[in-house]
């Protein structure tokens, strides 16, 4: 059924994506949506549109991408909306753009808040190796993820998530607890609550190099860091002067046979890295413009890999 709440979006990426396709699946009224500006992309640098905007443009749905939306959103004024949602935009909201639409802002975050207010919430609850985490569907105010909470739903980490896999569900999890909230949030029957501020913790920013993986990192600390930025970015240690890839590996034991980055094992059994508490068997792995391979097939073009030292 046809939602007339006049809504605007705001968001980039493919998790964006697949919150701006449940509103429009379920009939709610997306009058534009604000995005990224279109950027290179691959090695032949394409400019290519964001996912949003793709999908938006296929709607019919006008598209504005302001360069710094904090100096440039005059244009929503004409908009006359009376909500806006964001998911992943990627740009700070100014105040006067939160008091434009008629019923507010709201936000769908990717964690449980307090917990993990800032840029990088998927990848970081990965790192800390929670078990739990989830969406919640949050009040937008100036200062960054302390709005109230409307509505939150909790997500099962499995082990064997990675970035990637997690991602997947907060896209459906976060639909979901959009859709739930809206209605509520729309007709203001939902009721609010406050943050507890002595719970709050934060997570910056995933910059190029993070992605160089630490070996001063505990071995389960390690493969949570990996798990964080798999499959992409991906987490590299240095083989020479070459990047090499790590996209998943797991924890073997607690011995100590040799120097910290040392290869102590290469065969059809496993490929082996020392750490300094102990054993880490890596099980996806990526040389410098190589594809991702499971270690079976990187040893098989790769002989003399044993007692190699990454850095």
């Amino acid at each position: 059924m046809m939602n007339n709440t006049r809504i605007l979006f705001m968001g980039t990426p493919d998790l964006a994506k697949n919150i701006l396709k449940a509103l429009l699946e379920n009939g709610y009224n997306v009058v534009a949506c604000i995005t990224q500006e279109d950027k290179p992309v691959g090695r032949k640098h394409v400019i290519t549109p964001t996912p949003v905007k793709k999908l938006a443009l296929e709607h019919n749905i006008p598209v504005y991408q302001p360069h710094r939306i904090r100096n440039d959103f005059e244009f929503v004024k004409d908009l006359n909306v009376d909500l806006i949602v964001t998911c992943a935009y990627g740009q700070i909201l100014p105040h006067d753009l939160l008091t434009l639409p008629t019923i507010g802002a709201i936000n769908v975050h990717g964690s449980l808040l307090p917990k993990y207010r800032g840029a990088s919430p998927i990848q970081e609850c990965l790192k800390q190796g929670d078990t739990i985490t989830g969406v919640t569907i949050m009040e937008m105010v100036d200062e960054m993820d302390a709005g109230d909470i409307f509505y939150q739903q909790k997500i099962v980490i499995d082990p064997s998530d990675n970035y990637t896999s997690l991602l997947d569900k907060f896209s459906l999890c976060g639909s979901e607890a959009l859709l739930k909230a809206l209605p509520g949030i729309i007709d203001k029957s939902l009721k609010k609550i406050s943050q507890n501020k002595d719970e709050v913790t934060f997570c910056g920013k995933i910059k190029k190099e993070d992605e160089h993986l630490s070996l001063d990192l505990l071995k389960k600390d390690f493969v949570n860091y990996v798990r964080a930025l798999s499959l992409t970015p991906g987490g590299y240690l240095y083989f020479g002067e070459e990047i090499f890839k790590i996209l998943e590996c797991e924890v073997i034991s607690d011995e100590l046979v040799d120097k910290v980055g040392t290869i102590v094992k290469a065969d059809k059994q496993g490929l082996y890295l020392q750490l300094k508490d102990g054993i880490i068997a890596l099980k996806q792995v990526q040389r410098q413009g190589k594809k991702i391979m499971t270690y079976k097939d990187f040893l098989n073009g790769e002989k003399n890999f044993l007692h190699i030292q990454l850095s």
